[in-house]
């Protein structure tokens, strides 16, 4: 898939779904389902959004690309010189046109995005297994659209009027297999995000009524799950006052909670499986013993490749009393035997069913109202918030009593502690406009550091396929 276009993706859709019709008999074959007819039940709808889930987690998107860059490019992660090759050109941001991540999280992303298109467009009645269902695919729309137009477009709060990603929103029956779409702008792009996500949210069921199909799990998206969503996009677009007031309905009516102890929270983390208890976890894809889906904990666990290791001053940022200080290991580095700040976040890797893929937790949540009311002129808010997490995660701390810049700063102290491996790490820099420090480790190989705000490689390059397949691609300055 890493080397197809959007063009080919579409085609690729209308094949799978259409299957091939003998002319010569000028009849549809058995096996053949129309691509406008292939959704025509509940049940239909159903299979159609379990594939959409399974397209999101591939490896080249939320199952690996998307969360391991997040944190790589930032300042969380390193590559040890003990190494398999992997990530190499993206620890040294020597990503070129025609780099294989960048490719597949584009070609897969909007492979995702198709796939929601056809749901989303399914003709079926609304009911309440059919509008969460549709919600769902709404939401992961979004969600891919957020993650394709921060790692591919310039931060909407630097220029919003930037050129974003390609805005496709109709299924492949609808626009035919050659569509050459031209790069909205990021604004557009956002514009498109809300929506979806408000859409999804507005569909979606408040009671349990739909409780059989997804609503209940956190392996699925549910209705403040949407509303969750909605308020990081709001966040990285600047928009902080509705920032603000989505994460507050999450709060105030969505049921989740923090673990209230660090032996809970420890016991969180060790956890293989998927809930419905709402502890911490509000959406997170499922690794099953079928899906096996263990990429991106690979990197990290050290009885397997584990050439991805927590930087110093991560590791330093906790205080010794910090239940999360405990999610990295003092300990040995795999190859040889250096010591190393190893990653423990994913410690189910050797297991048959292994760590789910954490897309967004309640934490992060608390946080972005603690910034949006920060950024709103309610610092006394701010501090409840940002303190009802700090606390919990350090028992000893007494919490903070900041004002002003100290007290942004201090937000994203915390988000950068509580969402260290989770891949957002290099959003937050991106949308703040800050330098990327990036100093050599121990027994690192070898790293590009700083990137300035200037750099050209804070954006990821735009598929060189992509660009030769479809002359209205503009691409990003200075690949080749």
């Amino acid at each position: 898939m890493k080397k197809k276009h959007i063009q080919y993706l579409i085609i690729a859709v209308v094949i799978f779904i259409s299957a091939c019709k003998k002319d010569y008999l000028k009849q549809v074959p058995s096996t053949s389902v129309p691509a406008a007819t292939s959704i025509q039940t509940p049940n239909d709808l159903t299979d159609a959004v379990n594939g959409l889930y399974v397209a999101a987690r591939s490896s080249s998107l939320f199952g690996q690309n998307v969360p391991i860059l997040g944190d790589l490019l930032a300042d969380n992660v390193f590559v040890s010189s003990s190494n398999y090759g992997q990530l190499i050109t993206e620890s040294n941001y020597s990503f070129t046109s025609s780099s294989g991540e960048a490719s597949g999280m584009w070609t897969q992303g909007y492979y995702t995005i198709l796939q929601a298109n056809r749901i989303i467009n399914a003709g079926l009645p609304s009911s309440p297994t059919v509008d969460q269902l549709r919600g769902e695919a709404y939401t992961l729309r979004g969600l891919t659209y957020l993650t394709l137009v921060n790692y591919f477009a310039t931060p909407a709060t630097i220029n919003p009027n930037a050129l974003g990603v390609p805005i496709v929103t109709q299924p492949t029956y609808a626009t035919g297999p050659y569509l050459k779409p031209a790069r909205n702008t990021v604004a557009e792009v956002y514009a498109r995000i809300i929506t979806d996500l408000d859409s999804a949210y507005a569909l979606m069921p408040t009671s349990a009524i739909a409780a059989t199909y997804h609503n209940t799990s956190s392996n699925y998206i549910a209705k403040y799950a949407a509303k969750a969503i909605e308020a990081r996009a709001y966040l990285y677009k600047g928009d902080y006052a509705n920032a603000r007031d989505a994460a507050l309905l999450v709060v105030q009516n969505g049921g989740y909670t923090l673990a209230t102890t660090p032996s809970a929270f420890a016991a969180y983390w060790s956890s293989n499986a998927g809930n419905s208890s709402k502890l911490e976890t509000i959406f997170e894809f499922n690794n099953s013993v079928t899906s096996n889906s263990t990429a991106m904990a690979g990197l990290y666990y050290q009885s397997s490749n584990g050439e991805m290791l927590a930087t110093t001053s991560l590791y330093n940022s906790y205080k010794s009393t910090d239940s999360r200080r405990a999610l990295i290991l003092n300990g040995i580095r795999k190859g040889n035997g250096q010591p190393a700040f190893v990653v423990n976040k994913y410690s189910n890797y050797l297991n048959a069913d292994p760590d789910e893929i954490k897309v967004i937790r309640y934490a992060e949540v608390i946080l972005t109202l603690a910034e949006g009311y920060a950024r709103t002129t309610n610092e006394g808010q701010a501090l409840i918030y940002l303190n009802q997490l700090a606390k919990l995660r350090d028992p000893a701390f007494a919490g903070y009593t900041s004002t002003g810049q100290q007290l942004l700063d201090d937000i994203e102290n915390e988000r950068r502690k509580e969402l260290a491996f989770e891949g957002l790490r290099f959003f937050d820099l991106t949308r703040l406009n800050q330098v990327i420090n990036r100093p050599a480790e121990p027994f690192s190989y070898p790293t590009y550091t700083p990137v300035l705000t200037t750099d050209i490689r804070r954006l990821q390059p735009i598929p060189q396929i992509e660009i030769q397949a479809n002359p209205n691609i503009v691409p990003n300055p200075g690949y080749n």
